[in-house]
């Protein structure tokens, strides 16, 4: 198999099996949990293969390209030190996927449960794998919204959905942050190839944008792994199942903004500001962390708040700024991820067992879970920096560099200092954890029995334990290779010196260590009973040091803010909006002509008989917007019709400017949105001359419209002259002539118009027909749970009535006046069907030589759906034509993104288009453009989204919901 179909392997087979397992019934535990097994396991024997690639400092990276005229491509990169967070995403993910199909209960939606991990898996080895760092933003907000998902996954719970929005909230705004840092580095550095940003590190501190790229840069990683003052969000996320604990907060999620700074190393450390950023705020964090995880008496809680001091401990090391920092902070990353998954476990397993995670309830556990508690104890030592066990070894490192560090500041000075402290508080939680749990009396406040977990669930944790084991003993021959390859990667082969031995004489980051270990327990043999019957958390006020309440605040001050511009510039009606909306564009063009200098229009000739002829074109279409306006208050149906004509009037006006496509698509739109106002007409309120009227509303009503018409005026006026000066004025060269040279040759098409919606802006047409589809959907969730007024619909006993007295008769709705105007026979429009459905295949297969294409087919089809909703009702519809809008929708993306997918497999860029010449039976030679297939994608997605509007009106014409109502649109 070759490297580049390993790389995207690893890349893709997450998301893959994401879609896979969400389409799993909902009892499928055990299925959706071997998919995923087998897909993190298959990807990490991709991924150990690429090994031996490695061991001479070599990068592996194949690209495709996006949008190369941008600079922005889909670039799979693999270094060691990708290689290694890769291994620490699929490795402990596996053993999470083993562990939550015995910790999930059978009544969740597993299935679902184990979509969302894998596409957050995905997620995190499309951040580590990233060798374009717009893509990596990519990436890296996907992360962002699957763990939204994830620590959000028991929505019935307040804790979990507060916790969710905290989380997304957070870490989305440091994403927003991270955008604009790559945008600057990439236009600092002139690519946004990853390759090429690494070696521009002095074109980078040299430019002025060096520190508002940093500070944005580490926003995003700050946020995003919980440092200070960004920490806050991590306990609340502890809500979540314990297997997403132990995945996103060990191994993954958290560690995303330390892989970011890492990666980034090369390009930003070495100054002032780094060091005095990241290290202040890695300090910063290792204390508080470490401080408040004392004071918990939640199991995952302790765990969260060590979590944090962690990685401030790592976040210190990689603000150092040196070499040897930095291979401590990756030793540290790997060993952290090891001994803190197995500890959430080892909590979940607790939880899941005796059915509480409250110190304060469990005590004595050995005696019932003696395996389970000899696992968590050793997990515990390594957290704590016990020697023999992995945690010592980066620990002790870490204070070797804390005093390496210590002479440029009074600051400095004090690091071993506060190193040493901090260490001693990570020694003291972790004895609590272990001494509050595991011993003592019996625990007598539980409502069940404590008892070992079954074993397959209990093994994750023993190999994550014996890795610790293993580690700390032979560290050289475990870790040493991986660790050597993945700071070549970073700091190149010249590599200073380190080892990885157990033993390195007396000296005094070994003396600093001891010192910790030992005032850990001293400190826990003197406060440990006051801090175990402290109710309230960290004394002395230091428990405010949450950022919880900072952020609360600002929620709160933001959603205050919110309601204030509502109030001030908000409105429920429809017409002042658009009164504010037309004002301001008003407003900005006037500026801009002033600011330009708007000189003398130009005269031009005496117009002859065709412009006069175009000029009666325009009068009739004033005269029916004219009409329309005045309508609009007497007789809405008229004013609808009125407007449809002003619309033919600008279908008339592109055939006579030669643009044929514009009349066409124009036409087909003006028929669907001229039907589907009059399908919303019977829900509008009885005219104003039906209901008595105070005299000062009257007054308003009038001025108000005298407002309007003078907008409206101005506005028309404004457009009119602006059109008149681009009319007028010699023509200027664009770049038209490039498509009239290019269309046929490159695309195979003569219709330049739908060459350049499917070939040359190709892309842009697939924005916009994403944004139609959520436009549809958004439509039928606003007008599904609709229902109109009472006095908005004729009750059925008053049908016969009102047409008795010219009383009953002013009291009519717009909908007896549009049913008493509906004279087509239904079996006209039934048999207009076909026909015009046979319409849509011509303008849909004439499309890319003639005017036509997608757009103009699927509205044709809607068209059709539309007359068949008006004569016959929607119930009658949806028996005989079982169309499914949600379902199209969805199909027409896939189609597009298909066709757009296929030029990959020929190395093209996405979506370019391929043209060839073929022999047809009977037809001969005939031109095949790939077009055509993304072109069938716009008709699907546009049929759909059409009619799902459609159907979400049409059922409001009924009294009562009905169940079929939602069923239609499915």
């Amino acid at each position: 198999m070759s490297v580049s179909l390993l790389l995207f392997v690893i890349l893709a087979l997450p998301f893959i099996g994401a879609l896979i397992a969400s389409g799993l019934p909902r009892h499928a535990r055990t299925s959706a949990a071997i998919l995923s097994w087998v897909i993190a396991l298959v990807s990490l024997i991709c991924l150990a293969a690429l090994w031996p690639r490695f061991q001479d400092g070599e990068t592996l990276r194949h690209e495709i390209e996006w949008l190369p005229s941008l600079g922005i491509n889909l670039v799979v990169r693999l270094d060691g030190l990708s290689w290694l967070f890769s291994c620490l995403i699929l490795g402990i993910g596996a053993l999470v996927v083993l562990y939550a199909r015995y910790y999930m209960s059978p009544k969740d939606p597993v299935p679902r449960f184990f979509s969302f991990l894998l596409a957050f898996m995905g997620a995190m080895q499309g951040v580590v794998l990233a060798g374009n760092i717009i893509q990596l933003v990519v990436f890296w907000e996907l992360t962002s919204l699957f763990s939204f998902l994830l620590i959000g996954y028991w929505h019935q719970n307040p804790s979990a959905r507060e916790g969710s929005r905290m989380a997304l909230t957070v870490t989305a705004t440091g994403g927003l942050a991270l955008l604009v840092s790559m945008i600057l580095i990439g236009n600092i550095v002139g690519s946004y190839d990853l390759d090429v940003v690494l070696a521009s590190r002095d074109l980078i501190q040299a430019s002025p944008m060096y520190t508002p790229a940093l500070v944005l840069l580490l926003l995003g990683a700050f946020t995003k792994s919980a440092q200070f003052p960004f920490h806050f969000w991590l306990p609340r996320a502890m809500a979540a199942p314990t297997p997403v604990s132990a995945y996103l907060h060990s191994a993954t999620m958290v560690k995303a903004g330390v892989f970011l700074l890492i990666r980034f190393w090369p390009v930003f450390a070495g100054t002032d500001i780094w060091y005095l950023l990241v290290g202040g705020a890695g300090l910063a964090t290792l204390l508080i962390g470490a401080w408040c995880a004392i004071f918990q008496h939640d199991l995952k809680g302790l765990l969260a708040y060590s979590t944090i001091s962690h990685l401030g401990l790592i976040v210190l090391l990689v603000g150092f700024g040196t070499p040897l920092a930095l291979i401590a902070a990756i030793f540290h990353t790997v060993n952290h991820a090891t001994f803190k998954a197995s500890l959430f476990m080892a909590a979940g397993i607790i939880d899941h067992e005796a059915g509480t995670r409250d110190m304060r309830k469990l005590s004595g556990l050995f005696k019932f879970m003696p395996f389970t508690a000899t696992l968590a104890m050793v997990a515990a030592a390594a957290m704590a920096g016990v020697p023999l066990l992995n945690g010592f070894l980066s620990k002790e490192m870490f204070l070797a560099e804390a005093v390496a560090n210590s002479n440029a500041n009074a600051l400095s000075t004090a690091l071993p200092f506060l190193a040493t402290l901090a260490s001693a508080f990570s020694v003291l939680y972790s004895l609590r954890f272990i001494h509050n749990t595991f011993f003592g009396p019996p625990p007598t406040e539980l409502d069940r029995v404590p008892h070992e977990p079954p074993a397959w669930m209990r093994r994750p944790v023993e190999i994550l334990v014996g890795l610790c084991l293993l580690v700390g003993v032979l560290p050289a021959i475990t870790v040493g290779p991986f660790l050597r390859s993945a700071a070549v990667s970073v700091l190149g082969f010249e590599l200073p010196y380190y080892s990885l031995a157990l033993w390195h004489g007396f000296n005094l980051p070994l003396f600093l260590s001891l010192t910790a270990l030992a005032g850990g327990v001293l400190l826990y043999v003197i406060f440990g009973k006051r801090i175990n019957n402290n109710p309230r958390g960290a004394p002395w006020g230091w428990q405010k040091l949450n950022g919880g309440w900072m952020f609360e605040r600002a929620m709160t001050g933001l959603a205050k803010g919110a309601a204030m511009l509502v109030r001030v510039f908000g409105t429920e009606r429809l017409q002042p909006q658009l009164r504010g909306i037309v004002l301001v564009a008003l407003l900005a063009g006037a500026v801009a002509g002033v600011s330009a200098g708007i000189g003398v229009l130009p005269m031009v000739a005496a117009p002859d008989l065709a412009d006069l002829a175009f000029a009666g074109i325009w009068l009739v279409g004033a005269g029916c917007a004219v009409a329309a306006a005045w309508q609009a208050k007497y007789h809405r149906l008229a004013a609808v019709v009125l407007m449809g004509g002003a619309g033919l009037a600008s279908c008339i006006s592109f055939v006579w400017l030669s643009a044929p496509d514009l009349a066409l698509t124009q036409l087909l739109v003006e028929v669907v949105t001229t039907v589907l106002l009059l399908l919303g007409l019977r829900w509008l309120p009885k005219r104003l001359e039906t209901i008595p009227v105070p005299a000062g509303l009257e007054r308003r009503s009038r001025l108000r419209r005298r407002v309007d018409l003078i907008i409206a005026g101005a506005v028309g006026l404004s457009l009119a002259v602006v059109a008149y000066a681009i009319m007028t004025r010699p023509a200027v060269e664009g770049i038209s002539r490039f498509f009239v040279e290019h269309a046929y040759k490159d695309a195979g098409g003569r219709n330049i118009v739908n060459v350049i919606l499917v070939d040359f802006r190709a892309f842009d047409t697939f924005g916009e027909i994403t944004v139609l589809g959520i436009v549809g959907l958004t439509i039928f969730a606003l007008l599904r749970r609709f229902r109109p007024a009472s006095d908005s619909l004729p009750e059925p006993s008053q049908k016969r009535v009102q047409n008795k007295s010219d009383r009953d008769r002013d009291n009519r709705t717009e909908g007896d006046t549009l049913k008493e105007t509906m004279l087509i026979p239904r079996v006209v429009m039934r048999w207009m069907f076909p026909f015009i459905l046979l319409l849509a295949a011509h303008l849909f297969l004439r499309g890319h030589d003639l005017p036509g294409g997608g757009f103009a087919a699927g509205i044709a089809v809607a068209i059709a759906f539309v007359l068949q909703y008006m004569a016959s009702g929607a119930r009658w519809v949806e028996e005989r034509l079982t169309i499914r809008p949600i379902v199209w929708i969805g199909l027409g993306l896939l189609i597009s993104v298909a066709s757009g997918v296929g030029a990959w497999v020929f190395g093209q860029p996405f979506l370019t288009t391929w043209f060839q010449y073929a022999d047809l039976p009977i037809l001969g030679r005939v031109p095949l453009a790939s077009a055509v297939v993304f072109d069938l994608g716009v008709v699907v997605l546009v049929v759909g989204a059409t009619v799902l509007m459609l159907v979400a009106l049409a059922h409001q014409s009924l009294r009562k919901s009905r169940p079929q109502d939602e069923e239609g649109a499915q």
